[in-house]
């Protein structure tokens, strides 16, 4: 049986909720898989010998992503080439088809271009926009750059842009790596 570490970086809640859909779409397809926050994953370690497939996963905030994200790659690059990988990035610009690609993705981009690990397999995933979940700032911060995106505004808007189909499907498509 193919088994699956999905590790990931969540502030907000939604890259976790990802994680979950990802673990539960490749239990349900045969494999087995876990998922591990950061956070723990450094506390506690990671046996890394318990797994034929490592997949990562990490939100964009403001253009960027937390620092933690980039200090893990960069203690256990060695762990994660070590085997089948792959990165996933979940960015609410991801709701327009045209930066819902690698390609198209400047956040995926900059992770390649900042990332010491060059994963074998990447994928983005449409975030969630959850203005009464968010401070005064934030949501200051996130009107502005929905504005200039042509994204919702009003303070009241959460809107899941985050196709849960594609998301299985992807955590299927984390076997076929092994």
């Amino acid at each position: 049986m193919t088994s699956v570490l999905v590790l990931y970086m969540s502030k907000g809640g939604h890259t976790a909720r990802i994680a979950r859909c990802l673990r539960d779409s490749i239990a349900e397809a045969g494999g087995r898989a876990e998922m591990m926050d950061l956070v723990e994953a450094k506390q506690e370690g990671v046996d890394w010998n318990a797994y034929d497939v490592v997949a990562l996963g990490a939100p964009v905030y403001y253009g960027s992503y937390d620092k933690s994200v980039l200090e893990f790659i960069a203690e256990h690059k060695s762990e994660l080439e070590a085997r089948p990988n792959s990165f996933f990035n979940v960015s609410v610009v991801a709701r327009t088809p045209e930066k819902s690609t690698v390609e198209g993705n400047r956040y995926m981009q900059k992770f390649l271009e900042l990332s010491p690990w060059k994963p074998g397999d990447l994928k983005v995933i449409a975030g969630k926009v959850n203005y009464p979940s968010w401070g005064w700032l934030d949501t200051l911060a996130i009107q502005m750059i929905m504005k200039f995106t042509n994204g919702p505004t009003d303070k009241s808007t959460v809107i899941d842009y985050t196709d849960w189909d594609e998301v299985a499907a992807y955590g299927r498509h984390l076997l076929t790596l092994a």
